[in-house]
């Protein structure tokens, strides 16, 4: 498990996080850690995902916010560094948010993205 308390590589907003403590709150379950994944699938190709784990898995990322814990896979790291997850409540609705710098299209609802296409490397001539 990567305990590494340096520059986290996803961050969280205030609102974010008291969305999640006031989630934890209502269960009643302290030992809940929001657990935030990137699925294949979506209108642009990857998906958000988001739940609630009691248990940390050995290739989790954790990142401590205030009161609350997130935990993240080794795989969706990848997809999320520098990603800012926040929360809002609209007319449209109330979720959670992702501003990802390394997606190239999002989705109209936000809640699925394409990434950057990477230009290929030309092979090395010995």
């Amino acid at each position: 498990m990567n305990n590494m308390q340096t520059q986290d590589p996803l961050s969280l907003s205030d609102a974010a996080i008291a969305k999640v403590q006031n989630l934890i709150a209502n269960d009643g379950n302290q030992n809940l850690k929001l657990r935030i994944y990137i699925v294949g699938g979506g209108c642009s190709g990857f998906q958000y995902g988001f739940g609630f784990d009691e248990k940390t898995n050995e290739d989790d990322f954790v990142i401590q916010k205030k009161a609350i814990t997130v935990v993240v896979d080794a795989l969706s790291l990848q997809y999320l560094m520098g990603a800012e997850v926040d929360y809002t409540e609209s007319l449209q609705g109330a979720q959670f948010i992702v501003r990802n710098p390394n997606a190239e299209t999002t989705c109209g609802c936000g809640s699925s993205f394409s990434l950057k296409e990477e230009p290929l490397e030309e092979e090395q001539k010995n």
